[in-house]
């Protein structure tokens, strides 16, 4: 009886051992990539990773994409920087354009106010009956108009050329004529002025034209 016993658990196969479950993340026996690891690296680290991986893990074209990345991001940048001073300088261009125009305008509206006193009386002159009125107050009366008229101008930058009895300088006289002199002294002198020159804030607006006298010896 015991023998057959024996027998019996001898030809009884025991039961085996159940394998070990694989510890890798993804279930699949270790053949899984661990995520987590990346996910706590930076950005640019991040994006070289990805880089090398889909060059096949060649780290010489991960950084040559990565390089070639930033100069088209830098270029980028350059040139939304080069528009935008292009776009304010043309709006500089254009304000300064525009109060220059404006100043000039106030400038001359500035003068001819200032001549309307003048304009006034010269119109009061030009509306007197000459049956009541005669040649000498004419007279003073355009000259009462012409120095209110030469002070206004001068008070705005006008100078009045008069240089007679001067020496003649070519750059401010303009001869129209010569006479003879009566001594070496009197030599490009000038005798006479048919119209005075102008000068305004030093720019020379027209030279006098004078007679010039003349030393023949």
């Amino acid at each position: 009886m015991r023998d057959r016993d024996r027998r019996h658990r001898l030809d009884t196969p025991e039961s085996e051992t159940p394998a070990p479950e694989s510890q890798g993340d993804g279930g699949d026996g270790g053949d899984g990539e661990d995520t987590s690891a990346r996910d706590d690296m930076p950005a640019g680290v991040q994006d070289r990773a990805s880089n090398a991986e889909s060059d096949g893990g060649d780290p010489v074209q991960s950084d040559m994409r990565q390089t070639q990345d930033d100069a088209t991001q830098q270029l980028s940048e350059q040139r939304d920087k080069y528009l935008r001073l292009a776009a304010e300088y043309d709006n500089y261009r254009k304000r300064t354009a525009k109060e220059r125009i404006e100043a000039g305008s106030r400038g001359q509206a500035e003068l001819v106010s200032r001549l309307i006193d003048a304009l006034d009386d010269l119109s009061r002159f030009a509306h007197v009956d000459p049956a009541t009125t005669d040649s000498q107050t004419y007279h003073k009366g355009i000259e009462l108009v012409e120095q209110k008229m030469l002070k206004v101008l001068g008070a705005a930058g006008l100078e009045v050329i008069n240089p007679l009895d001067q020496t003649f300088d070519p750059t401010q006289h303009e001869a129209v004529a010569t006479e003879p002199a009566l001594s070496p002294e009197d030599d490009h002198t000038v005798a006479k002025v048919f119209q005075p020159g102008y000068r305004f804030n030093g720019q020379l607006l027209r030279p006098a034209r004078v007679v010039v006298k003349q030393w023949n010896g």
